[in-house]
Parts: structure tokens; sequence; C-alpha cells
């Protein structure tokens, strides 16, 4: 089953090459967060505000080459998690029928934002990430274990951001006060997989 989704924030700062963007599903109140990189991060940024260039940046030469060749973009689909690493696909429509290109989720969502095209995450997705996957004893440890390191990588950029003082400058307070409330849930979370992990030991 696939779960639609919105992108509900887009942390951008110049400190580093890794950016974040949020998830959350529409219909609910899970969400989560997607390391991408800092031109991804920009086109969808530039793209939702309806930036307009001199000439296509690669995004929207792509999207312009879709069009032009009578494709829409349908949906994008984040179907796995392997390796810390989201599997996507961009899914176009052209002359009734649907094509599936293996895409960064990045490079997809970049693509669709701008469109109606929804976002889905497949249920799987949700089920690695929010822990209610594997159930047997060594699955439920490995997923722990990815899980806190994925949390790790997201601690350690998010903090990054929140103590770069031009981001800092960048944002409002209320704005600021949510992601110091991210940033502590994400803490609070990999302390109690810590712990876990050390009891099973």
């Amino acid at each position: 089953m696939d779960i639609p989704v919105e992108l509900s924030r887009i942390l951008i700062t110049e400190l580093g090459d890794s950016q974040i963007i949020f998830l959350k599903e529409i219909d609910g109140e899970r969400t989560f967060p997607i390391l991408i990189g800092l031109f991804e991060a920009k086109a969808i940024d530039d793209r939702l505000k309806g930036v307009k260039f001199p000439r296509p940046l690669t995004h929207d030469l792509l999207a312009n080459t879709i069009s032009a060749m009578g494709g829409t973009i349908e949906k994008v689909l984040i179907s796995d998690l392997r390796d810390h690493t989201f599997i996507a696909s961009l899914f176009v429509r052209r002359d009734g029928e649907v094509i599936e290109i293996d895409a960064r989720p990045s490079d997809a969502i970049a693509l669709a934002t701008g469109t109606p095209a929804p976002i889905f995450v497949a249920d799987k997705v949700f089920e690695l990430i929010m822990g209610s996957g594997p159930q047997t004893r060594q699955g439920r440890l490995e997923l722990l274990r990815q899980r806190s390191d994925i949390l790790a990588e997201q601690i350690k950029l998010l903090q990054e951001m929140l103590d770069d003082k031009s981001f800092r400058e960048s944002i409002s307070q209320d704005e600021a006060d949510d992601y110091f409330q991210q940033l502590e849930q994400m803490q609070t979370e990999r302390q109690a997989i810590t712990e876990i992990l050390n009891r099973l030991k």
C-alpha cells in the first residue's frame, strides 16, 4: 500500500553539502526527514516559489523535455530504504502508457514540485522508519541499528544548521523553535534506541 505524503519543510543552509526535506503523510501524523544535496534542495525551493531563470536549469530542462515529448509526471513513489538510502521512482504518463523511471527521491520530488503530481511513500518504508518492520529478534536489532545510524546523520546535520549564525538569522523564532524541537525528538529517540541496543548486547 502506498501512502500519500506532502513536502512539509525544507531546511537549506550553505554550511554543508547536505540539506534536509521533511515528508509528512497527508492523512496522518507520521513524518520523516530525507538528506538531499544542496543543488536539489534549492531546485525544490525555487520551483515551489515559482522562481524563473533566464535559461532552464537541469530539473527545469528535464521537466520541459518530458512535456515536449508529450509526457506528464503522474506521481513520485519512495519505494524502499536500503543501506540508509531511500529508493524512488518517477512515473511519467505518455500516449496512455505509464513509464516508471528509477530516480533519487530528491530529483523526483524536484521534478514533481510545482505540478499536480502527488508524492507517495510505500507502507514498508514507513514500517522500516518507524520500527514496525522485521519481527524476528535479529531483524529488529538490525532495524534499530540502521535507524540509529540514520538518526545520527540527521542530528549532526540539523545541529550544524542550527549552529550556523547566518541560517539562524534567515528563519523566524517560531521556525527555530520548531527545528530545535525536531532535534530534541531525534536525540531522544536515538538515546532510547542506544539504551535498548546496550541492554540486548
